[in-house]
């Protein structure tokens, strides 16, 4: 009878949510009381730079050469400002958030003291982040279909690939955060990996314009392949053949990661 009982109740509670929604949902009620903090970084950044570059720099480029690649230039730089714009956030979440977890703070030495594994610990860390970059892309996607900047309704396609794409991100370099000791290194990788990804990546220009040695380098970023990705989708014109390389590239790259994750994450918090 107390089995049946048990049984009962935790139907009337309804399914179970995974162990680690626990961490999202404490990153979430953080967010709650310290969000203003990060209003400018995480939406108005973006923004102002969407307008000086997609409607002013855009404006001289469609009045001298038509556009680019068959639309405007606001058009064709949106979805490379979204998704390279939630590349950059989950960077900078994922290296100095994921230090204050493990050295600074040390609340994932907390997390995984209760039922919590390290797994889900990191789980929850690459979850949340995806979350954030959820919210932000849609808010970036309202204003740019205002300004005129998505063409098509495919374009809300582009929300979840800013999604997966910071979601691999946030997976490689959680696992390298989770292995260093001090934050020294964490500022190299931004201006030789993550600054460098978000300029020539094909985020405000084709990467044809490059030279031939460089092109190929740039098939090597998995930035490219999230906005040629999201291009597709908020300018109307898919190649579906593309589009599902581009996706299965993200997708083994975060397979990758998130393997790499749990191991350096289970190492760290384990020892």
């Amino acid at each position: 009878m107390t089995d049946l009982a048990a049984e009962l109740d935790a139907a009337r509670r309804g399914p179970r949510l995974p162990t680690f929604a626990r961490v999202v949902e404490r990153e979430l009620r953080l967010f709650s009381k310290l969000w203003r903090g990060t209003l400018f970084s995480t939406f108005v950044n973006p923004i102002l730079f969407l307008l000086a570059m997609g409607v002013g720099v855009g404006g001289i480029i469609d009045d001298r050469r038509g556009g680019v690649g068959g639309v405007t230039y606001l058009a064709f730089i949106v979805p490379g400002i979204m998704v390279a714009s939630s590349m950059q956030a989950a960077a900078g979440d994922s290296l100095w958030g994921v230090m204050a977890g493990v050295k600074w703070m040390r609340h994932f030495h907390a997390m995984a003291a209760t039922p919590l594994s390290p797994a889900d610990v990191f789980a929850g860390k690459v979850a949340w982040t995806a979350t954030r970059i959820a919210l932000s892309s849609s808010v970036f996607f309202l204003i740019a279909t205002v300004f005129g900047g998505i063409s098509s309704p495919l374009g809300l396609l582009a929300i979840p690939t800013a999604v997966l794409t910071a979601a691999t991100f946030a997976a490689a370099l959680s696992a390298y955060a989770a292995t260093q000791d001090t934050e020294v290194n964490f500022s190299l990788v931004f201006r030789l990996g993550v600054i460098p990804l978000f300029l020539f990546s094909g985020t405000f220009f084709p990467i044809s314009q490059l030279p031939d040695w460089a092109e190929p380098l740039s098939r090597l970023s998995p930035l490219f392949y999230g906005v040629e990705l999201a291009r597709m989708f908020t300018t109307g014109q898919p190649q579906w053949g593309l589009a599902l390389i581009d996706v299965t590239v993200l997708i083994v790259l975060l397979a990758v990661s998130w393997r790499f994750g749990t191991r350096s994450f289970t190492r760290r918090l384990a020892a």
